[in-house]
Order: structure tokens, then C-alpha cells, then sequence
């Protein structure tokens, strides 16, 4: 599956048209455009880095400004902000809001149970990944229906579920309504809003959403297309596009290759588990080769992954099958003399199935000193993780 991940405020436009209340907002590209917008909705505002990554905040991508005058000085430090490898083109000025409480609220795509996923919380504008391991009891998870889906039942059921007052289910409910039908209407993979607040005069506000659509039901949505940004679209996904390689990148610090989405998404899976005993490391991306192992491709992919500074260890983790393991050693040994001294990253490498014990001699006799061939995928998780923590 391909996705679409949407800006912060090609998200608020889309939730505005379906009726889920949010706060003015105005995308500037200069910061003379930022004064004017700051200008236009006057009083305090707040001037948010526009790139699809997370952590904007920590890193100095949303300042509140009291006047015009500062909004522009907040958006000269934000203009050409590098976060996470992404450079900042593009803010958006929003209205600023008296918050008197904030939640969490997401329809998701549960791949393993092949279902959609809601999870809310009363306690909303933290990391939901630090509050699912910090307090997981105040993080509910609901089962939807993709028939049923969310109506005024269900939304206020997930509000109780998710410990909200009596009192503001009914201001709630609605809202996570709306948000059903911006997943289900417009073929989303996510729909998050966090915050979820309540403004001092009692008002629901979706206060930063994230949005990543379907691209495989592009057919259906003419707008969709619009939607995508080219020149700042991820620059490692751009260039493993150019390669035909689907990828996708993650917040981790293993680099992650295999063949077969099903065996990418396990790799996924093992090296999350192994992580959490070095540190907390988690995948740094999702690459699928596909049946393809050759020299070429697998140059393509380590090109990719080795050129995402937060990586630190990289698992090539392969089945032979149509493609014969020993294929696939050589394509690594090609790929590592190819990339010369471009590849600086240890990586454990995984093989099992047609030909295996050809290509691990081929590894093991080439002897190369940034590659380790491990036996099974738990210890090759285990190595990856314990290099990336290194």
C-alpha cells in the first residue's frame, strides 16, 4: 500500500470541509507573508512548520507570536529549519486559542487485525506513543465496524470508553463523527487529531491533525493529486521513487531491507520487540525490494537508507525464493563495492530459503568488515538493535 501524508494544513482544510471545527489559518512561504497573515487575524497567533515528520516543536518549528512583528521574527528562525532532514519551505499562521483542556483522537488501519482502529484519550497533547507505554490504561482502543462505521452511538461509546466526563461527550461526540467520515469519505490509512482541545469558552477544537490517504484510491478522488507536494515530498522517499523502491521512512535508527512486504512489515515487528532491550531503537524505515536482489537494487536501497542520518545499523533481512540467496549475497557484495566508501553503516544480514547456505559462504568468504550474517531473524533483530544503540 501506498500512502499520502497530508501537511498540517492541507489537513485543517480537509477537515474544515466536512464541518470539524478548527482555528483560522493562512500558509505563508515568506515572512513577509507571515506579517501579513499575522495582521489579517490579529491578537496572538502561532507560526507552525509546515514538514511531515514529527517533533516541530522540540525542534523550534512553532513559536506563539503576540504581535505581526514577531510572527515575522518566529518565521525568519522557522524558514529553512532543517527537521529531521526536512527543510521548512512553508509555515502556517494560526490562530491562537485559550486551551483549557487537550485530547487525543485516531481512526487508523489496523493491518493485523485487518480492521480499523480507533484510539482516544482524555488526555490528549503528548506523544501517544509515551502515553501508550506510560499510562496505556488512559489510551482506549475501540474496534470499528468498517460497515457501521462511526455514528452518534459509536462516537458517544468511544467517549466513555476513553474516560471523557458525561458532561463533554456532547461536545466531543460530533467531532469524532466528523472525523469518521473524513477517514471513510476521502479512502484515509489515518486520521489523528492531537490535540483534540476544549477552548476556555467550551468550544471543540481540532487543533493539529495529521492525514495520510490511500494513493492506491487515487482513481476515486480527482482532488488527491493536488494533494501531493513533489519538491517537499521526503527527499529519501523522492529518491527511492526515482529507483522504483517502496519505501517509506520512519522515526528509527534501523535501517530495515527485505523482500516482501509481509516479510518487511515481521522485520518491522522483531526489530520494535529487540529494540526495546537496547535503548528503545525502533525501524528507521519500511523498503521493500521486491523480487529484485540484484547489485543494481540492492545499491539503490542501501543508497537510500545509508543516506538518512538518523540510521545506525542496517538489517538486510531476505527469503530466497524465485530470486536464490546466492543472487541475493552477490547483489550485497555489488551493492557494498559499488557504494565504496559511501557505506559506513554495519549491517546484519539475514538469509534463509533457496541456495542459503551458497550465500552465506559467498558473505562469510568475502568477508567484508561492516557485514555480520546471523541465522534467524530474532538474532539478526537482536544484532541490529544492539549496533544501532551502540
Amino acid at each position: 500500500m501506498t500512502r499520502v501524508d497530508l501537511f498540517e494544513y492541507q489537513a485543517r482544510d480537509l477537515f474544515e470541509s466536512y464541518g470539524v471545527p478548527v482555528l483560522p489559518g493562512i500558509v505563508a512561504d515568506t515572512a513577509e507573508e507571515v506579517r501579513a497573515a499575522a495582521e489579517k487575524l490579529g491578537g496572538t497567533v502561532v507560526v507552525k512548520a509546515q514538514v511531515k515528520t514529527g517533533g516541530r516543536g522540540k525542534a523550534g518549528g512553532v513559536k506563539v507570536a503576540q504581535s505581526a512583528a514577531a510572527a515575522y521574527e518566529a518565521a525568519e528562525g522557522i524558514l529553512g529549519l532543517d527537521i529531521k532532514g526536512h527543510t521548512v519551505h512553508r509555515v502556517m499562521v494560526a490562530a491562537g486559542a485559550r486551551i483549557a483542556q487537550e485530547f487525543y483522537f485516531s481512526i487508523l488501519l489496523d493491518r493485523a487485525e485487518r480492521s480499523y482502529l480507533c484510539l482516544a484519550s482524555y488526555e490528549g497533547g503528548m506523544e501517544i506513543e509515551e502515553l501508550a507505554v506510560t499510562r496505556p490504561e488512559a489510551l482506549a482502543r475501540i474496534e470499528i465496524d468498517p460497515v457501521a462505521g462511526i455514528d452518534a452511538a459509536k462516537a458517544e461509546e468511544i467517549a466513555r470508553a476513553a474516560s471523557f466526563p458525561e458532561e463533554l461527550i456532547a461536545k466531543v461526540a460530533p467531532v469524532f463523527e466528523r472525523l469518521w467520515w473524513v477517514y471513510r469519505d476521502e479512502d484515509a490509512t489515518l486520521v489523528e487529531v492531537n490535540p483534540l482541545v476544549l477552548t476556555e469558552s467550551g468550544d471543540s477544537i481540532a487543533l493539529d491533525g495529521k492525514v495520510t490517504l490511500d494513493e492506491n484510491a487515487g482513481f476515486r478522488h480527482e482532488g488527491h493529486a493536488a494533494l501531493e507536494d513533489a519538491a517537499a515530498a521526503d527527499p529519501l522517499e523522492a529518491k527511492a521513487k526515482e529507483s522504483d523502491l517502496n519505501y517509506v521512512k520512519l522515526d528509527g535508527q534501523v535501517g530495515i531491507i527485505g523482500n516482501g512486504a509481509g516479510l518487511v512489515m515481521s522485520t518491522l515487528d522483531v526489530v520494535s520487540y529487540a529494540g526495546e532491550q537496547h535503548g528503545g531503537v525502533r525501524p528507521a524505515n519500511f523498503l521493500d525490494i521486491g523480487g529484485g536482489a540484484s547489485a543494481e537494487v540492492m545499491a539503490a536501497g542501501l543508497d537510500v537508507i545509508l543516506g538518512d542520518e538518523q540510521v545506525t545499523s542496517v538489517f538486510v533481512n531476505v527469503f530466497g525464493g524465485i530470486t536464490s540467496c546466492d543472487a541475493v549475497a552477490n547483489g550485497i557484495v555489488g551493492a557494498l563495492d559499488k557504494l565504496g566508501d559511501a557505506a559506513t553503516k554495519p549491517l546484519v544480514v539475514r538469509l534463509d530459503g533457496n541456495n542459503v547456505e551458497e550465500g552465506r559462504r559467498i558473505l562469510e568468504e568475502r568477508a567484508h568488515p561492516l557485514v555480520t550474517v546471523v541465522g534467524t531473524m530474532d538474532e539478526a533483530a537482536d544484532k541490529a538493535a544492539e549496533l544501532a544503540a551502540a
